[in-house]
Formats: C-alpha cells, sequence, structure tokens
C-alpha cells in the first residue's frame, strides 16, 4: 500500500497506476454537485474561488456532524459521475485530482491525462471509516448547502484506489 501525503507534484502522480491501493494524507476538499455548480460558475465569470484550485482534491462527499471529540461524522463517498459536468472544467483549471465513487465519463478520463491529474476511489459503505480518518474539519464555502457546503478536511491514511491514472488508465 503506498502512503501518498498531498498535495501531490506531477512527478508523483506520473508513478501512481490505476489499481494502486493508497493511504492519503493531507488536505482534501468536499464538494457535491451543487458547490461544483457555484464553482464552475465563479470560474466562468472569473470570480475568486473559496480555494485554491493549483494541485487541490475533491472528495464528492457531504460529511455528517461530528460526534463530540470527532472532527466529522460519517463521510462516505457520492457516486462521482453526477460531477461528470463540472471535472474537466475544475481540473483545466489547476484541480490535481478527485476522489469518489465509481465510474467517471471519457471527458474526465481527458482531462485527468491532459492535466496530469488522477482520480482515487473510495469505497462505498465505509463513509465510519472515512471519518476516522477525518482529523480536521472547517467549513469554507456555501454553507447554506448544508452538507454539501464545501468543507477543508484534514486526513490521515485515507483509504483509497487509483481508479483512473494519469495516462487514462482506469480499474473500470
Amino acid at each position: 500500500m503506498l502512503k501518498l501525503n498531498l498535495p501531490l507534484d506531477k512527478d508523483s502522480v506520473k508513478k501512481l497506476r490505476a489499481g494502486d491501493s493508497v493511504l492519503i494524507s493531507g488536505t482534501i476538499y468536499t464538494a457535491r454537485d451543487c458547490a461544483h455548480k457555484r464553482l464552475t460558475d465563479m470560474l466562468a465569470k472569473g470570480e475568486p474561488l473559496p480555494f485554491d484550485l493549483n494541485g487541490a482534491f475533491i472528495y464528492y462527499a457531504g460529511p455528517c456532524p461530528a460526534k463530540p471529540n470527532f472532527a466529522s461524522g460519517s463521510c462516505g463517498p457520492t457516486t462521482s459521475a453526477r460531477m461528470d459536468a463540472y471535472a474537466p472544467t475544475l481540473l483545466d483549471a489547476g484541480l490535481g485530482g478527485m476522489l469518489g465513487k465509481g465510474e467517471m465519463s471519457e471527458e474526465v478520463r481527458q482531462a485527468l491525462m491532459r492535466n496530469c491529474g488522477v482520480y482515487f476511489a473510495a469505497f462505498g459503505g465505509a463513509g465510519a471509516l472515512y471519518g476516522k480518518a477525518i482529523k480536521d474539519s472547517k467549513l469554507i464555502a456555501f454553507p447554506e448547502l448544508l452538507s454539501e457546503a464545501v468543507r477543508k478536511l484534514e486526513v490521515t491514511d485515507f483509504p483509497a484506489v487509483v481508479a483512473i491514472d494519469c495516462y487514462g488508465n482506469s480499474i473500470y
């Protein structure tokens, strides 16, 4: 199992292969459908985003509220294909990659190759495990979206699999 610290430089991304098991530590941002629409609309208008996309990773998830003494509640992945319409734009704007559940479109695969990005698959049904890997959680944008708000998470040993590597190889 490979241990990765985000953000990843391009040389590190180039070493990853579809099917590699990884433990991710570092900063990831949560965003789902509504937040993705807002982020891409902001980019189209030339407005500043609530976080720097350059090299950032977005986890397609909406964390549950935290229990006492925990940074987050359960935080399982959302179906990634729901972000297919937005992911290429964000990758072209500097996003380093994504984490989510299930297949993504051919357009996303092409954008990952074009931008030397990577898509990690998180495991459905492992939300409680992922919640325990979250060491800090801060709401940073769109609080009115509730669970779909953008959060900055600090994670340690977050398990995933390289689903699409920067060469376009896919586990799907």
